[in-house]
């Protein structure tokens, strides 16, 4: 399914009745990284995944200024509003998760609940900040001047799916064509526009947020255990699992035991409306 928010025409997948839960996928990935998880909720719940900006089917802006995190957001926003969606439960993913917990800060009315898998509240010292801004605007560099193939080689080899490497070659086959399938112009201009070093830091809004939140982390993605925990201090309504023999894609690597934790929360959220 299409549907056109500020000019750009997103990509989006939804099936089920019921309340609605909302997807966000991460860097390189798509809606269609989040099949399993789906085949599960949609029995009970109304579930969107959309692609982000620059990402999967929906459309590759020129500009990486209309990436950034408040942009991509409103779109967020506006897409309810034209769906006629009062609320939602959000659950993102990495990249997907600082989207989700920017749009969480920034539209409260709109959320029911978040999860938040694999992900930070951004980046808090500007030393750290211009650093990381350096090393994307690298990455962009290579996807644009060398690029998808030579890229995805890289980015597959990264310590933080080093996990992923016990997936099935199937799996891993997959995960590959699918990074392959992207534009490179959207994932370069992902990365400038909507960067863990461009966003804006969220630490000091956390203690804000006062909707029931939970954090998933990969036992073995000790960096983002390490991250969320420190979250999790933070936020008033939350809790933190960590999965064990699981790294950063906890709902890839480990999709059935990830469903049941969701669905599990998802029931909480509901009594806790009702109470």
């Amino acid at each position: 399914m299409e549907i056109k928010i500020n000019e750009v025409t997103y990509s989006y997948i939804e099936s089920g009745q019921g309340q609605t839960i909302l997807l966000l996928h991460g860097f390189t990935g798509s809606k269609d990284t989040w099949g399993s998880l789906i085949s599960k909720l949609e029995r009970n719940y109304h579930v969107i995944a959309i692609d982000l900006l620059g990402h999967g089917m929906t459309d590759c802006p020129i500009n990486d200024e209309r990436y950034r995190m408040e942009f991509a957001a409103k779109d967020l926003h506006d897409f309810l509003v034209q769906k006629q969606i009062d609320s939602v439960h959000l659950l993102g993913y990495s990249m997907g998760g600082r989207l989700a917990l920017y749009f969480a800060l920034a539209y409260p009315t709109k959320i029911r609940s978040l999860i938040l898998e694999s992900c930070t509240a951004g980046l808090i010292t500007e030393n750290e900040r211009l650093a990381r801004i350096e090393q994307d605007d690298h990455l962009s560099s290579m996807i644009l001047n060398e690029g998808i193939e030579v890229f995805v080689n890289y980015w597959e080899n990264i310590p933080l799916f080093s996990t992923q490497k016990y997936l099935t070659s199937e799996s891993q086959q997959k995960i590959k064509q699918g990074r392959l399938n992207q534009s490179p112009i959207g994932l370069s201009n992902s990365l400038k526009g909507m960067g863990t070093g461009i966003q804006p830091s969220l630490w000091s809004y956390l203690k804000q947020f006062k909707k029931l939140t939970l954090l998933v982390c990969g036992e073995y993605d000790e960096k983002f255990c390490l991250i969320m925990g420190k979250m999790n201090e933070k936020l008033e309504k939350s809790e933190i699992i960590k999965i064990p023999h699981a790294g950063h894609a906890i709902h890839v690597e480990h999709s059935e035991k990830f469903a049941t934790i969701v669905i599990g929360f998802l029931l909480k959220s509901e009594k806790e409306e009702i109470s």
